[in-house]
């Protein structure tokens, strides 16, 4: 018999009562006169009555529109290429406006404790006073504006300057090469590009001018280059071509902004892939599918509400600043942190939610890796009596990842670990303030994201690893991908393996006991030795436990007709890889895994590469040991970890 699992943490009665889930459930039921009781009950409808959910969400969400849709969406057989909401205009920006006062709309906090802030009221202001420059510079719907910018509120303001006027928002972060932001910028033309004249990082300060103008040497589209001053008052940037500083641009003010009406389908961003294969895919998002998701997902899964200050450690690189910034809409306080989020020390991240009272806190598994490898316990040192939920994404969170929050943070908040992809901005699988949190867990599938677990035969399966895939579409899965008229990219990357049916690449349980759901990492990044599939995860989970283990990274290498597993780990400060470490290791993956499970060789490694959105990069290793180029070293945060690789290659391929 099953052993029951106990949760870490039930809402409290008050709590469950007070979200704005539990309103939406009394708000469909009045609707659509049901008896909805729970998540669940909500879950299942929301799946069976795709067209009612989003309609109901268009409400519940008070979308802002000039014209009413004339169905929620034309048909739902195709995928892809569903239309949703065909005959709605709005605009994306108006949305995020819609608040005009003087609450706090963005805090920044940089490195150092430099801090800025702007009211909804200014922010208003100056996006309608940016908007009326990118129109007299000749931008307009459909021309593409793009930043290469830290996460400051400049390059908020930028994105709805640009939206408001229907423009397409793309967006990386300085602290990646030239060529990397090349391979992704220029692939879009580009009218206009923000950047800035350089970064703080871990103390530093790096100017980032050069990078600046080689980027836009080549780029022939770009007209203008809007430069702010971040490290000096006044940059030189004459050698940037068609450069301008910030002040120098913005029209003279007041100008309201005029928000262009568009079609609920008009695209709104162009996300990137990770490029850790080739070159990055470019994936066209629309604004009324983004919009509604985000609201869904911040108001409902998030429980987002204007009194919060809401925070995520992300770059605007990574899909979470696209996503933190719609808590706009919301009316909510959105955090914007550029930095080293561990400097000074491990504290950084938990003076500023005790200083800044922060609600909710967002950041990735590494992270949280990072303070258990580092025995730190931000619960005794800093008053966090504030924050109520910590939202976690990036890669999967071990159970022991989990009970650390609980037991090291805060015993009492929503530990709201969520998963999806750059691919929809959004989630697959999400939380709920209502539910329970199981160590390990995802507490559900989020609303109306009709997700399975699939076996080799396409079979929908519970309780053993199967394929993540969606059987129905969701209004933010991209419009098409850039560059790919005939939709051939689009196919291949998630309809190939199950024709109408979205395949995402991550290996998950759905477990029939609680309704949760475990990631296991990406499918892509399994290996087979002896034919038999394991997910990196499962390793990871084990080995991450021990305190010498700071960090992992486990792929398979082709070896005599088969594949053996090669085990790297970045060991925590003040130990090395002895025989009796390795000894300790392997016993761990026999015990609490299986022997398949235990390496063939256990390697110590300075570093482990990670792309730009906190994913380990099995692929890039895995290509250097198995003898094969790696396509696109500037997708990683730290490509200059790969060199330990290559420099092992001879003695790996030797024994």
């Amino acid at each position: 018999m099953a052993v029951k699992k106990k949760p870490l943490w039930v809402p409290s009665p008050e709590r469950v009562r007070e979200a704005n889930m539990t309103r939406f459930t009394a708000f469909v039921n009045e609707r659509y006169n049901l008896h909805l009781r729970d998540y669940f009950d909500l879950y299942r409808w929301s799946v069976e009555n795709i067209p009612d959910f989003w309609a109901a969400m268009w409400d519940y969400g008070g979308i802002v529109a000039s014209a009413g849709y004339t169905a929620v969406v034309d048909d739902l057989s195709k995928f892809p290429g569903a239309r949703w909401f065909p005959g709605a205009r709005l605009n994306f920006a108006e949305n995020l406006l819609r608040y005009r006062d003087d609450h706090t709309a963005l805090i920044f906090r940089g490195e150092g404790g430099r801090r800025k802030t702007m009211t909804y009221r200014e922010l208003y202001d100056t996006v309608g006073r940016l908007a009326r420059a990118l129109r007299e510079a000749g931008v307009g719907p459909g021309d593409r504006v793009v930043a290469y910018m830290p996460n400051l509120i400049e390059t908020a303001v930028a994105m709805l300057a640009a939206t408001s006027i229907g423009a397409i928002w793309s967006s990386c972060a300085t602290d990646i090469g030239p060529q990397a932001a090349l391979d992704r910028l220029g692939q879009v033309e580009p009218k206009v590009m923000f950047t800035v004249d350089g970064y703080v990082y871990k103390g530093r300060h790096f100017s980032t001018l050069a990078n600046a103008a080689e980027v836009a040497r080549h780029i022939p589209s770009l007209e203008k280059v809007v430069v702010v001053p971040f490290i000096s008052a006044v940059p030189d940037v004459k050698g940037i071509p068609g450069a301008v500083l910030w002040d120098d641009f913005l029209a003279p003010g007041p100008v309201p902004p005029e928000f262009v009406q568009l079609p609920f389908d008009h695209p709104v961003y162009i996300m990137f892939s990770s490029g850790t294969t080739g070159k990055p895919k470019c994936m066209v998002q629309g604004a009324g599918g983004v919009l509604i998701n985000h609201l869904k997902e911040l108001l409902l899964h998030t429980d987002l509400k204007r009194a919060d200050r809401i925070m995520y450690i992300t770059t605007c690189s990574w899909m979470m600043w696209n996503w933190l910034l719609s808590s706009l809409a919301v009316g909510a306080t959105v955090v914007l942190y550029d930095g080293n989020p561990n400097h000074p020390d491990a504290g950084a991240m938990w003076r500023l939610i005790e200083e800044e009272k922060v609600t909710i806190f967002g950041c990735s598994a590494t992270y949280i890796n990072y303070l258990r490898s580092q025995g730190f316990s931000p619960g005794k040192e800093y008053d966090l009596s504030s924050l109520r939920e910590i939202s976690q994404t990036g890669s999967p969170l071990s159970a022991e990842g989990f009970a650390y929050v609980y037991r090291e943070i805060k015993e009492d908040l929503h530990f709201n670990s969520i998963s999806g992809g750059t691919d929809i901005n959004g989630c697959f699988a999400a939380g709920s303030p209502t539910l329970p949190v199981y160590a390990g867990e995802l507490q559900a599938p989020a609303l109306a994201m009709k997700i399975k677990a699939y076996d080799e035969e396409g079979r929908p399966v519970w309780d053993r690893q199967g394929e993540l895939v969606c059987e129905a579409p969701a209004p933010s899965m991209p419009l098409y991908f850039w560059n790919d008229p005939e939709g051939e990219k689009y196919r291949s990357a998630y309809f190939s393996h199950y024709p109408g049916v979205w395949r995402h690449g991550d290996y998950i349980v759905m477990h029939s006991d609680t309704g949760g759901i475990t990631f296991y990492g990406r499918s892509d990044a399994v290996l087979k030795p002896s034919g038999v599939r394991i997910g990196t995860a499962e390793i990871y989970n084990v080995v991450e436990k021990l305190p010498e283990v700071a960090d992992s990274l486990a792929v398979g290498q082709n070896w005599q007709g088969d594949q053996r597993v090669i085990l790297f780990v970045k060991l925590a400060e003040g130990y090395r890889l002895t025989k009796e470490l390795e000894e300790k290791i392997k016993r761990a993956l026999r015990e609490q895994a299986s022997p398949r499970h235990v390496p063939h060789r256990i390697i110590a490694v300075p570093d482990i590469p990670y792309t730009m959105n906190m994913k380990k990069v099995e692929s890039a290793v895995a290509n250097i040991i198995n003898g094969r180029p790696v396509t696109n070293r500037d997708a990683l945060v730290n490509p200059e970890s790969l060199a330990f690789f290559e420099q092992i290659l001879p003695e790996l391929q030797q024994a």
